[in-house]
């Protein structure tokens, strides 16, 4: 065997070959990953454009790294894809996006589950829209984009069911030391405190300043909304990142509408009936003002929620005289259908004050689609403030609750959706 008589001065003559070629390939390796590091945080650290955000899922984590490659595939028509549009499919597999049990944050109102419903499958309807798919809902994604800012849901009770939906959806990414909710009044903000960020519901059920602001007793029978008054409320959320607005079942109880001129601590008050749509679009057009006046919109983004739909009348879908949702466990299949509840005048309205202003605000137009899920609703599986009476029980349609929505279930969708539109507009 021949043995070579290697000296410390030729082993390292050979070793510096092999170093400089490692430390090139290291320091290439380095370099590379740094620009793509860079370029992650100048997207996230910038809020717009949002048309970018397309493209950000493929920075997101591994889990959900090839949604934006296949998820959102429109249709190559002229008129692409509008999600709005499709069909409600069951999905044992994919739905529920969290159980009921696992998000602390859902009102009794709202726990249908925990009060007895014995059925399961309004929890496991997926909605399909027509020519393609919903991207999947990601949730570090979304947390990641929220860093330092604040998300803000305003309007009625059926904006706080998509807030807490929407963190459902989110909390369970984060530490149980890294987050809170706290109500001040008519504020309820849910922290991240590792991503700095809030996800807020602000109570304003006409968004202007009305006879039924405070949060916890405002069942008045003789609504007033007060003129010129947005800024009440509007203060509130001024700094808001992204806003969701919504208004519309208040105003539903009648043809007209009670509206003041001047301030609800006038001896006198001058109080005007006007015909709802006329008052309905008043708040509207204060709506878009605002948001002109308040809100940067080249680094914000600002949401519209069409009215949601109730199910007080099942013969409009076949049923039997005098019922309701109570015991509707199917959607409706009828793809033209459309409940005498959801007033087609008022989306007329949003749509002649939208078209006409040049102020960049999304719509998510929920209300076809939720005008099928008949089933959805809370019905009497929630918590009841009053004991019910020995009539009430003998005919539980009775009080049953036709307007809000179990959680987990449909405004799970309505988050998808909104996630759909921030990220792919």
């Amino acid at each position: 065997m021949q043995i070579m008589n290697l000296s410390p001065h030729s082993l390292f003559r050979t070793k510096p070959l092999f170093s400089s070629y490692l430390f090139t390939t290291l320091l290439v390796f380095i370099l590379f990953t740094a620009i793509l590091y860079v370029h992650h945080f100048f997207i996230f650290s910038q809020f717009t454009p949002f048309s970018t955000f397309h493209n950000l899922t493929q920075f997101s984590s591994q889990e959900n790294s090839n949604v934006h490659k296949v998820a959102f595939a429109l249709e190559d028509t002229k008129e692409g894809c509008d999600v709005f549009k499709g069909r409600w499919v069951k999905d044992e597999l994919a739905r529920p996006l969290y159980e009921e049990s696992e998000c602390p944050y859902i009102q009794p109102q709202l726990t249908c589950e925990h009060h007895g419903r014995p059925d399961e499958d309004y929890r496991h309807w997926r909605w399909q829209p027509r020519g393609c798919d919903l991207p999947k809902f990601n949730a570090s994604l979304m947390l990641e984009t929220l860093r330092g800012k604040r998300l803000m849901f305003v309007g009625d009770s059926l904006n706080r069911g998509q807030y807490v939906s929407l963190v459902c959806l989110l909390h369970k990414l984060i530490p149980e030391d890294s987050k809170s909710e706290e109500t001040f009044d008519s504020l309820t903000v849910f922290t991240a405190k590792e991503y700095n960020a809030t996800i807020e519901y602000y109570w304003a059920p006409f968004l202007l300043e009305s006879n039924s602001d405070n949060a916890v007793i405002h069942r008045v029978t003789d609504r007033i909304v007060r003129k010129g008054s947005i800024n009440k409320h509007g203060h509130y959320w001024k700094g808001a990142d992204i806003v969701v607005f919504n208004t519309y079942l208040w105003w539903i109880t009648g043809s007209k509408m009670k509206v003041l001129h001047g301030s609800f601590d006038d001896k006198e008050k001058v109080i005007v009936e006007m015909p709802t749509e006329d008052a309905y679009r008043m708040a509207m057009k204060s709506m878009v003002r605002w948001v002109r006046l308040n809100m940067n919109t080249n680094k914000t983004r600002v949401f519209f929620t069409s009215m949601s739909p109730s199910h007080t009348k099942s013969k409009e879908w076949g049923g039997k005289e005098g019922g309701n949702c109570y015991n509707e466990t199917t959607p409706i299949d009828d793809p033209t259908y459309w409940g005498s509840d959801s007033e087609k005048s008022i989306m007329q309205v949003i749509e002649q004050v939208f078209r006409k202003s040049k102020v960049p605000i999304t719509f998510l137009n929920i209300t076809q689609l939720s005008s099928y899920r008949k089933d959805a609703h809370t019905s009497i599986y929630k918590k009841q403030w009053n004991p019910l009476s020995t009539e009430q029980l003998a005919n539980p349609a009775s009080y049953a609750d036709c307007i809000h929505w179990c959680l987990p279930g449909l405004q799970d969708t309505w988050n998808e959706l909104l996630f759909a539109k921030l990220f792919y507009p």
